[in-house]
């Protein structure tokens, strides 16, 4: 018999680590909880591999609030370790397994990582001086083992609810990738909040698809543990993978977003694939009124939620899945937990159909950059007046407008931020890597509207004159890049110019960079 979930969640705060034990306390124990390659654990298992492996954690790194770091594709280290770092008192740095050695290297280095768990191959991509001083390198297959042979076991921590329990990193318009500080209560409520909204149940399939050192993969396995259900990790090499693994699991909640849906709505999907599934849910990107017709289309029996997050806030807003016919392009109302306020130029609330500054307030506001004083004060500030939550807001970038029903609808950004496939691109951080080569003496990375990647990147350069010519530069440039940049980061087309436009401050012209390529290259 499964229980039904309260219809009000409860906004009290645990431990984060607290969600390994939720099934077990409901009856729910025997249930399946993660299907990895070669096993299946159920939440009794779940439990008892998490205790192990925060009891060898904390042997490990004794250092209340160190961070530990993981470079790795999923599996039951990468899942499990969210919530045996934060039991072990510890900070989880989750790495994109996506990212190329320098990046990962800045995040080592920037988060002080104590310890580094990952797959040999990454690790032993690192260059004497990326690990920072102190920290040490384990596979995670030995980590695995050490931690199934350790003596100590950890029982449900007493941690604060306000203590760190992760950082993850996220690419902002300028510089390297800053790391998010979220707390336990941040993390916590957010899967409480994400499994009311979807109305997750004891019996539900998650596949998780996207990358667990997002906010919105990582939540994949919260929310779902919450409530009891099952996840299922998967990392796929084609879309007909993920439509295998919805049929082979039967797989209920599949969360994707707009590139990926693409892709998914150009496959066939048997009966056995789709019949399954009771939800689809987007974030990382719009839906377009074609792309919602088409999965409306193909999955009529699943409802979609719509959803718009920031990893400062976790995530804002969704949309009840009886509105999406009607207003496909809205990003709806707020989650539980989340006021949204629209600020006009003048610092009032918007009114109704007016332009103004998405922003997200209450519990799960993040609680800054680590370690970054000035980026944390231009992006969280004390909320508006009108705020009936008060404290720090985050104040998102975001132009939204508000209708009259109160449903929102972005209208655009800005700051400079490419947002490609569902990532987050630092313009500044491909210029840099362009630059690095030696090749070119000036760069801009610009956004360029695509149909499938919501956001494609395109490098504009000015050659540097050196190996023997600019032929030369145009061969080696784009085979430098893909050995410093990870695939996500890569240009899709790099434009070569004799002179980069300049404004009236001498700097380059981006807007008109941006207005040039968007008429030429937009889809």
């Amino acid at each position: 018999m499964l229980l039904p979930m309260p219809t009000t969640p409860d906004p009290s705060p645990r431990p984060l680590d607290h969600l390994a034990e939720l099934a077990g306390a409901a009856g729910h124990g025997e249930r399946p909880a993660l299907v990895l390659r070669d096993a299946t654990l159920n939440h009794n298992q779940l439990r008892q591999r998490v205790a192990e492996l925060a009891g060898w954690l904390a042997e490990m790194v004794p250092h209340k609030g160190a961070r530990v770091a993981s470079w790795a594709a999923k599996g039951e280290l990468t899942c499990l370790l969210p919530l045996a770092a934060s039991r072990a008192g510890l900070v989880h740095v989750p790495i994109n397994p996506l990212l190329k050695r320098a990046q990962a290297a800045h995040i080592l280095g920037d988060s002080g990582a104590r310890l580094l768990i990952g797959t040999g191959s990454r690790i032993a991509s690192l260059e004497p001086g990326d690990l920072p001083s102190g920290c040490a390198a384990l596979g995670e297959g030995e980590a695995l083992a050490a931690a199934a042979k350790a003596a100590r076991e950890l029982g449900p921590s007493s941690a604060d609810p306000d203590d760190l329990a992760a950082i993850l990193y996220t690419s902002g318009s300028t510089g390297k990738p800053k790391g998010v500080m979220l707390s336990h209560a941040n993390m916590w409520l957010g899967a409480v909040s994400v499994a009311h909204y979807l109305a997750l149940a004891a019996d539900d399939v998650t596949l998780a698809v996207l990358p667990l050192s997002f906010d919105y993969g990582q939540n994949q396995l919260l929310s779902t543990w919450y409530a009891g259900g099952c996840v299922v990790p998967l990392d796929f090499l084609f879309p007909k993978d993920v439509a295998k693994a919805c049929a082979k699991h039967g797989v209920t909640t599949l969360a994707a977003v707009p590139p990926l849906w693409v892709q998914l709505t150009e496959i066939d999907w048997p009966v056995e694939a789709r019949t399954p599934l009771r939800r689809l849910t987007n974030s990382g990107g719009a839906l377009t009124v074609d792309l919602v017709t088409g999965l409306r289309g193909m999955f009529p029996a699943a409802k979609l939620f719509a959803m718009y997050g920031l990893t400062e806030a976790f995530r804002s807003t969704f949309l009840d899945p009886a509105l999406v016919d009607s207003h496909p392009t809205s990003m709806g109302k707020a989650i539980p937990f989340a006021e949204i306020l629209v600020i006009n130029d003048a610092g009032n609330i918007a009114a109704d159909g007016e332009e103004g500054e998405l922003v997200h307030c209450g519990p799960l506001v993040a609680q800054g950059y680590w370690q970054d004083a000035e980026r944390t004060a231009e992006r969280f500030k004390p909320a508006p007046a009108a705020s009936t939550h008060g404290g720090t807001a985050v104040w998102s970038g975001d132009r939204v407008r508000r209708d009259a029903d109160g449903l929102l609808y972005f209208a655009g950004r800005r700051d400079a931020m490419i947002k490609s496939a569902g990532n987050r691109i630092s313009p500044q951080e491909v210029e840099e890597a362009a630059l690095g080569t030696g090749l070119v003496a000036e760069a801009a990375a610009i956004g360029v509207a695509d149909a499938r990647l919501g956001q494609a990147v395109h490098l504009v350069v000015r050659g540097a004159g050196n190996l023997g010519g600019e032929d030369e530069a145009r061969i080696e440039l784009p085979i430098r890049l893909k050995r410093e940049l990870p695939n996500f980061m890569q240009p899709q087309m790099i434009h070569w110019r004799d002179a980069m436009p300049l404004n009236p401050n001498g700097k380059i012209d981006r807007t008109a960079l941006q207005t040039e390529l968007t008429q030429e290259f937009s889809s």
